[in-house]
Parts: structure tokens; C-alpha cells; sequence
């Protein structure tokens, strides 16, 4: 099937031919067509398989076929009349007619890419990004051409909403791209802020990696009646994605082998993804030490040097991005091979969408995972959630001193993702039989177990060989407190030195002295251990560090 056989407008079909496009995706294949004809969809699908193109056609056809109306005055034109009047300017807000919404910024900046692309041929149109790390006056600047399409991140979106420059009553699309990562970085509110401001006439796109749970819930308020497309979804394998996890022994054996897979020479460019911003920024220093042309991304950068980065990845002048999972979603870069989970991600989901920067629109890709021994628990979520094993490899010279833990037992018959502790033969298994499944006992609950940790009942005896016995010899009973003689000069001894000891002198064996006269509090003892301000110093006086101790 073919652009043009979908019914899309003549200008889009040729964008689209120019773009490089040859065939719809599947998702494509249903989406458009419903989107065409005015349908809310639910759709589902792998990352990585045109969901942008899917809402965005549908879209701009619907724009492209709406019936010219006279040119609106744009807010700057309103302020210049304004201005010639001798009036007071005020911003007049803007109108988009299709709203889309991302969770992060470089997802936005792809997709107002992608949306100039298709509209080449289309002059009225304009789509803007609205989004954080952008400056304030650039963006009001964005909004006084009152573009048509706006793409925005929910927070910077809110901000602009409540002073009141932008307004949504002619909104007729909302778009809702990576819904589920929304709802992940807690921005539930704010969309139901969002879509509150919006007509109830629209037609709403939701895009996620799943229709179930909270995003489910979600879908039903603010769709009506909505067509769902289920292509793949998210825990589906990447076929032509090959996914390897490397076990490490501690942090140093780790950077040895990064080393040696970024030196690869099949690899074009990679993703290293990280856990935190910092240990971004720092592998891409030792990286670019090393002789890699390296580069960090994180939520820390200005957007300005975040677009700078991305621009040196696409160009080529970037062969290493060390990103957190900012990057997990919103980057499209064909040239990228491999993809490095420096640091396994802390839900399955982000894991999927991390490899998924590889292997993009058929491509063949190479994703590896670089874990400790004591991570294996997370290797196996990851794997029940993806329905798949995940092969354990080892590179020569790199192998780990501790053997890999075993993610699998003996029980045939097993799936991945099952919940059952099965795998391949002769690899251990430590699921228990349950208590239905045993033997009985030889000889009852007593009989003695081979090997000997029980006895039998009556082996035992009576009554115990300890009880006639006597005190021991030379152990006189214990008398009680109230027996003793009182102690010659009270419970404590008075200040007087002990007999042969001298005054200030340290108590016999003991590890205390007696004051000296006329010493005051904080000095030092004579000959005993340091009082409580003589902390253990070196020669020099100088307080010691940790190590010296």
C-alpha cells in the first residue's frame, strides 16, 4: 500500500516521497485512515515505527483541506496598529488549531522537525515548540505568528496558559505523544489541566506504550468512542535489535570493557546511558580523554546546548552520547549501532525505549548491558517483561572472576516471563517441591533422616545425665549483694594513691590515674591514655585522617 492509496492530500504525498518514505509503517496503515476520518484513536505500537508521521498526516490533511478563511491578523500585527493608534499594546493570545503534547523536549524538537518536513509545500501552516530551557522572549516571539500547530511539554505549556497567552478555544486535534512517560514523570495533573482548557469537540490522538493501568483509565476520560490500534506493543522483542549483558565485578572492570566495546569497528555511534547526570558528565570526560569524541545530555543542560549536542550526533561530529534517560525517548538518529546500558534502568519499560534508539525503522542494532553480579533480580524483570531472554556474553580477556549468576532452573517446559523457575538443563534449580510432593518420612515423623540430622524418639533419655550432678569442685556458691562485707572506705576508694603507688600515678594494671594536683580539665595524663580533649594526634600535633587509624 502507498501514501497516496491512504487518501492523503496531494502536497503531503509528495513531502512524504521526498522525506524518503516508500511505504506506510503498519501502525501508518491504520492510523492514518482513521485519523482522516475524524476518529479518536488509542494506539500502541513499537518505539521507532512512525508513530510521528501516523498522528501528523492525518492532521495536516485535515488542515490542508479546511476551507481558506480570511487571513487572521497575527498578534504582531495587532500591536502595530495598535501602536499607530497611539493605544496601549496588549498580547493578544494564541489560537492553534492542534495541540502535541511530549514528555521531553527533544521528543518535541523531533517532532516540529518532522512536521516542517511534511510541510513543505504547505505555506499557511506553522509549527512551533514551546518547551523548558527555552528563552521566555524567544517563545512569545514563537506565539505572536499564532501558529497553527504548537508542540509543547506540559509544564512550560501550564506556565503560558495561566498568563494567559495562549488560548485553546479553537483547538479541533489533541495529540498525546508518550503518554505513559508522561504519567511517569508526574504530569498527570497538568495534562487534565490541559485538556480541561480544550473544546470538547476535539479529535484526541493518544500514542503510549500501553492502554493498560493508569494511562487506560486516562484514555477513556477524554476520548469518545476511540478506535484502538494494537500493532506491537513495548514488551514485544526487538528482532533486529541483538541484546547482550556483559556481568562485571566492580566498577574498574566495568570502564575496562566500556573502553573496549566503544573501540568496536563496527560500531557508527552509540548511546551510553547512564543513572545519573553526574556520572554522565564524568564518563564523557574520561571518554574524551580516552580518544572518543564524546558528549554528555542530561536534564541539567541549557536547551540551547542540548539542540547543540543533538546537531553534532546527527552531523557526525559526536560518535559517543553518555545521556540518562532523557534521551531514552525523542532521539532519531539513523547512524547510531550500538547502545550501552551503563547503568540498568529502574523500570522494564525504560529499557525497551533505551534500546530502541538503535535498530530504528528496520534497521540492525546491537544493545548491550553492562551489570553487576548483585543486579541479576533486575536483569529478570527486564526479561519477564520483554517475554525474552536476554543471553549472557563474555569477551576475552574481560571475563568476570565470578561466574554469572543463574537465571534459570531445570524445569522443562519453561517460558520466558512465566514465573516459573525453569531454563536450560543441568543449570540449578532452587525452587523448592511443594509439601504435597514428598516422600513420606521411613519409619515416621521421627525415624533419623540419612545423614543423621534427627534421632529417633525414643533413643533419647528420660531424664537428663546433667541432673544429680554436684557443684564443681573448688566453686563456692555465689553469695548475693546483700551478703557482702561493705567495701573499707565506702563503694568507691577515696582520693588517696594506692600503697606503693605515687600520687597522679597510674593504677595498678588498670587503665586509669588519678588526677594530678593542680592539673585542670583537658590536659593530658601523666603516663595514661589522653583525656577527653587529647584526641590521638601525630608528632606534629596535626589532628590524623581517617587512614591513620
Amino acid at each position: 500500500m502507498s501514501f497516496e492509496a491512504l487518501g492523503l492530500h496531494a502536497s503531503l504525498v509528495k513531502a512524504v516521497a521526498s522525506a524518503g518514505y516508500t511505504k506506510p509503517t503498519p501502525v501508518q496503515e491504520q492510523a492514518i485512515p482513521a485519523g482522516i476520518a475524524g476518529r479518536d484513536l488509542l494506539v500502541s505500537s513499537q518505539t521507532g515505527s512512525g508513530k510521528t508521521a501516523a498522528f501528523m498526516l492525518p492532521a495536516l490533511h485535515k488542515l490542508a483541506n479546511a476551507e481558506p478563511a480570511a487571513p487572521a491578523r497575527t498578534p504582531a500585527q495587532n500591536a502595530q496598529s495598535a501602536r499607530a493608534r497611539g493605544e496601549r499594546v496588549r498580547f493578544t493570545p494564541a489560537q492553534p488549531k492542534m495541540l502535541v503534547l511530549t514528555p521531553t523536549r527533544e521528543l518535541a524538537l523531533q517532532v516540529t522537525s518532522a512536521t516542517e518536513q511534511y510541510t513543505t509545500d504547505m505555506r499557511r501552516i506553522r509549527a512551533v515548540s514551546i518547551l523548558g530551557g527555552m528563552p521566555y522572549p524567544k517563545q512569545m516571539q514563537l506565539l505572536s505568528k499564532n501558529p497553527e500547530i504548537l508542540v509543547a511539554t506540559p509544564g512550560r505549556l501550564i506556565d503560558h496558559m495561566e498568563s494567559g497567552k495562549i488560548d485553546f478555544s479553537q483547538l479541533e486535534i489533541l495529540v498525546l505523544d508518550e503518554a505513559d512517560r508522561m504519567l511517569d514523570m508526574g504530569f498527570i495533573e497538568d495534562i487534565e489541566k490541559i485538556v480541561a482548557a480544550t473544546p470538547a469537540t476535539r479529535q484526541t490522538m493518544l500514542f503510549s506504550a500501553t492502554l493498560d493501568g493508569v494511562v487506560g483509565n486516562m484514555a477513556r476520560r477524554i476520548t469518545r468512542d476511540p478506535q484502538t490500534i494494537q500493532i506491537m506493543s513495548a514488551a514485544n522483542r526487538h528482532e533486529n535489535i541483538v541484546q547482550k549483558v556483559h556481568f562485571v565485578d566492580d566498577l574498574s572492570h566495568k570502564n575496562r570493557l566500556l573502553d573496549h566495546l566503544l573501540r568496536d569497528e563496527s560500531m557508527d555511534q552509540a548511546v551510553v546511558f547512564t543513572a545519573t547526570k553526574r556520572d554522565a558528565d564524568m564518563i564523557a570526560d574520561r571518554l574524551n580523554i580516552a580518544g572518543f569524541a564524546a558528549a554528555a545530555l542530561h536534564g541539567d543542560m541549557h536547551q540551547g546546548a542540548r539542540n547543540r549536542t543533538l546537531d553534532s550526533m546527527r552531523r557526525g561530529q559526536v560518535r559517543v552520547l553518555v545521556a540518562t534517560d532523557v534521551a531514552a525517548r525523542g532521539i532519531d538518529v539513523p547512524t547510531i549501532t550500538h547502545v550501552v546500558n551503563y547503568d540498568l534502568p529502574k523500570f522494564p519499560e525504560d529499557y525497551v525505549h533505551r534500546i530502541g534508539r538503535t535498530g530504528r525503522a528496520g534497521r540492525n542494532g546491537l544493545a548491550i548491558s553492562l551489570v553487576n553480579h548483585a543486579e541479576g533480580m533486575n536483569v529478570k524483570r527486564i526479561e519477564r517483561f520483554t517475554k525474552q531472554l536476554i543471553p549472557v556474553d563474555i569477551v576475552e580477556g574481560f571475563e568476570p572472576k565470578r561466574s554469572a549468576p543463574s537465571r534459570s532452573g531445570s524445569r522443562p517446559g519453561w517460558k520466558p516471563g512465566d514465573g516459573r523457575n525453569a531454563g536450560k538443563p543441568g543449570q540449578r534449580s532452587f525452587a523448592k517441591p511443594a509439601y504435597g510432593d514428598r516422600a513420606p518420612r521411613e519409619g515416621g515423623f521421627g525415624a533419623p533422616r540419612e545423614g543423621g540430622y534427627a534421632r529417633p524418639a525414643d533413643s533419647r533419655p528420660a531424664e537428663s545425665r546433667y541432673a544429680d550432678r554436684g557443684p564443681r569442685e573448688g566453686y563456692a556458691p555465689r553469695s548475693s549483694y546483700g551478703d557482702r562485707p561493705q567495701r573499707e572506705g565506702g563503694y568507691r576508694r577515696d582520693s588517696a594513691p594506692r600503697e606503693g603507688a605515687p600520687a597522679g600515678g597510674v593504677r595498678e594494671g588498670g587503665y586509669r590515674s588519678t588526677r594530678p594536683e593542680g592539673a585542670r580539665y583537658g590536659e593530658k595524663r601523666e603516663g595514661g591514655f589522653a583525656s577527653k580533649s587529647a584526641h590521638p594526634r601525630s608528632a606534629d600535633g596535626a589532628r590524623r585522617s581517617f587512614g591513620d587509624y
